[in-house]
């Protein structure tokens, strides 16, 4: 790691080396009871060195018999120096908006954390409205701090803006493992307002800017300033199998349908994908496609969407994250000069504002948990009662959005769960806001669909063999009784997820 204050550091605004602190330093800084907003999103961006002197130092004043909790606001998920380091040491009492930590999860789903699921779109402003409480300390990384003390952006954006706006003290990691080059990727808006103050965002294409690349924080604000050398935790993709080359497939021969039919443009419009292993192979799917100078105006780049840049099928990416494999943060590197005049990361507030995706007219994948015969997803409880991740960015875009394609395989658990079940048993998306559902089996367009009409094709495209009869037969019985608009036996309708409970299988 580069040392302070020599001409390499990355700490070029003098008044600032005085703050420079060790990691242990700045956790001791963050009292018990306080409200944490850090920076990170899908692995990417978040502060590594500060949340596990903090976890560390919880867990000794737990072996004191002292209590020690703090809350913890970030943009969505992180890595395990700080969900998980920070879970393991049981030393979060309220968790949002996002998590994917298996130690979090556990904690989680057995009552010893508090956790807010909410739309990503949301956080901010809920922040800024004060529906969440006091923010009191922001702890962000960064690839660097400018002369004039604007604060250049790691790889990932998510709340940070906010974060260091609302918070009454600010600790800086600064990570000289990021490229120095990252600088001039992002764009920072600063043009928000409460209402009845509120105006137009005015990106009328993905490539549009309306902010700043820099973060501004008040010095004063700032009271440490911790240096790293540490890299993210990326992701890795396993080559698609075959059950999502189907998806990708079935998604792939639809949008060219719609091109054929005039519904799209023939380089379609802006592209949303969820992150996930099938998600990235829709979009690495439209490298061999027929689809030209395509755009996106997504939450997270994977893999997929660096390939399609680097073939010249994509040519402007608009997200908030980068959330990379390891070859796909060697490629970023070394041909970063071309990937930053085509990458932009805006705060998520505006890579998931519903004015701006509704006007782009974004095409939507994301996957999901399940979806019943009517188009109702549930994408983040099993089972009903226990989380899995949280609803992330979905929600923002289904409801937005020009197509919302909700994706997954059709079984579970070698064939015990079924994806597709009369009703599911926790609802994120209802049918008004689903449009299409895959699955390896086929398609189901349900744009112009009444209800009984989107469970025939449900059943008949998307239902895995296995389960088709159960479903078609519960459909009939529930047409022979009650009302018919949306046909429901009510004491059958959440059976199959008590047989699994039960038996350990929906067969």
């Amino acid at each position: 790691m580069t040392n302070s204050f020599t001409s390499l550091s990355r700490i070029k605004c003098e008044a600032l080396h005085t703050k420079v602190m060790s990691a242990e330093e700045a956790a001791a800084l963050i009292p018990s009871g306080s409200t944490v907003g850090m920076s990170g999103f899908t692995g990417s961006g978040y502060p590594k060195k500060v949340p596990e002197a903090l976890a560390k130092r919880i867990r000794e004043e737990h072996d004191k018999g002292k209590p020690f909790k703090i809350n913890v606001w970030t943009g969505a998920s992180t890595a395990p120096e700080l969900d998980g380091a920070l879970a393991e040491a049981d030393g979060i009492n309220m968790r949002l908006p996002y998590q994917s930590d298996p130690t979090c999860r556990q904690k989680i789903n057995t009552g010893q954390m508090h956790y807010m699921d909410i739309h990503l779109s949301h956080v901010a402003q809920y922040a800024w409205f004060g529906f969440l409480g006091k923010l009191n300390i922001a702890v962000i990384e960064v690839a660097g701090i400018r002369e004039d003390g604007t604060l250049i952006p790691a790889a990932s954006v998510g709340n940070n803006k906010t974060w260091i706006d609302q918070a009454d003290k600010v600790i800086i990691e600064v990570n000289y493992a990021l490229s120095e080059k990252l600088e001039g990727m992002h764009d920072i808006y600063y043009g928000t307002a409460l209402p009845p103050h509120r105006k137009p965002v005015l990106i009328n294409e993905p490539d549009e800017r309306i902010g700043t690349p820099y973060y501004t924080c008040p010095a004063d604000k700032i009271i440490g300033i911790v240096e790293t050398y540490d890299h993210d935790r990326v992701n890795r993709f396993s080559e698609p199998d075959d059950v999502a080359k189907k998806i990708a497939t079935h998604i792939l021969n639809f949008l060219k349908e719609e091109v054929r039919k005039g519904t799209l443009p023939p380089n379609l419009l802006p592209l949303q994908s969820g992150v996930g292993d099938v998600s990235n192979a829709v979009i690495s799917g439209l490298q061999y496609g027929e689809f030209d100078n395509l755009t996106a105006y997504t939450e997270v780049i994977q893999d997929g969407m660096l390939g399609l840049i680097k073939s010249g099928k994509l040519k402007m990416v608009s997200a908030t994250s980068l959330s990379l494999s390891p070859e796909g943060v060697e490629e970023l590197n070394a041909n970063i000069d071309f990937y930053r005049e085509r990458i932009i990361l805006r705060t998520q507030e505006m890579s998931n504002h519903p004015e701006v995706i509704r006007r782009l007219g974004i095409i939507a994948i994301n996957g999901m948990i399940e979806a019943d015969i009517y188009g109702n997803v549930n994408s983040t409880h099993i089972m009903g009662s226990g989380i899995m991740n949280g609803i992330g960015g979905s929600g923002d875009f289904a409801r937005n959005c020009f197509l919302s394609f909700f994706v997954r395989p059709s079984l579970a658990k070698d064939g015990d769960i079924s994806a597709i079940v009369p009703m599911v048993s926790h609802v994120d998306h209802t049918e008004h806001d689903v449009q299409i559902i895959v699955t390896e089996q086929g398609l189901a367009d349900l744009r112009g669909l009444s209800p009984r009409q989107r469970a025939e094709k449900i059943i008949e495209n998307c239902a895995h063999p296995d389960y088709k009869d159960k479903l078609r037969d519960y459909f009939e019985r529930a047409q022979q009784q009650g009302a018919q608009h949306t046909p429901h036996i009510l004491s059958e309708a959440l059976s199959w997820h008590d047989k699994y409970l039960k038996t350990g299988s929906m067969k």
